[in-house]
């Protein structure tokens, strides 16, 4: 059934998997982005709004209609090395939106390293991005404490890759979850809010089984 999306973090490599996936599933996807000349495609379904993730009323204002959001949000470059406040700021502003617009469900990304265990490897990144991950328990804090149909994904390190299969785990990884492709985590968003699984539950992502 075609359903009206908004994406956040569009231009990322999550997003842009993310929108164009939604679009050849045949939805009605709104891209809410800073920097709208970074959407080269263009799409009779699709919709491009200039706007701040930060910023809660022109958010608001664009979402009433809507049936969930999508996030793909996370920071660029060397932001995951450096203090920041940003996803968490960013949760916040989209909850208090969701609220004004009476918008129940939203999935989004975090990451797999906030998950316990996974040795020495896991042990080595949650030290290399330890501020990023403090800015995901902040972010998910937030979300958690709503009343909404929420799901958190939480993947393994993301690779470029034109697989789009998964495994998923209800609070915990699945084995094996070493990395995963950007459009796999894409398609389980999607599944989500197609099939309404996982809501107000933080499921570990991992790639499929063909493609391990």
């Amino acid at each position: 059934m075609t359903q009206r999306l908004l994406i956040l973090g569009a231009t990322g490599r999550t997003g842009t998997q993310l929108l164009d996936l939604a679009l050849a599933r045949g939805h009605q996807v709104t891209a809410f982005v800073r920097s709208p000349q970074k959407i080269l495609q263009r799409h009779p379904a699709l919709t491009v709004v200039q706007g701040n993730p930060l910023h809660t009323d022109p958010l608001a204002q664009v979402l009433p209609g809507h049936d969930a959001i999508l996030s793909a949000l996370g920071p660029s470059g060397r932001e995951a090395f450096r203090p920041s406040t940003l996803l968490a700021e960013c949760a916040a502003s989209t909850v208090a939106a969701m609220e004004r617009a009476s918008v129940k469900r939203l999935v989004l990304v975090s990451a797999a390293l906030l998950f316990p265990g996974g040795g020495l490897r896991f042990a080595f990144f949650r030290k290399l991005i330890q501020h990023h991950l403090r800015d995901l328990v902040a972010a998910e804090a937030v979300i958690r404490a709503t009343p909404f149909a929420w799901t958190i994904a939480r993947p393994p390190r993301l690779i470029a890759s034109l697989e789009d299969s998964y495994r998923s785990e209800r609070e915990g990884l699945p084995t094996s979850a070493w990395s995963m492709s950007f459009r796999a985590v894409a398609s389980f968003l999607l599944d989500c809010v197609e099939q309404g699984t996982h809501t107000r539950e933080v499921v570990g992502l991992a790639r499929g089984e063909h493609g391990a």
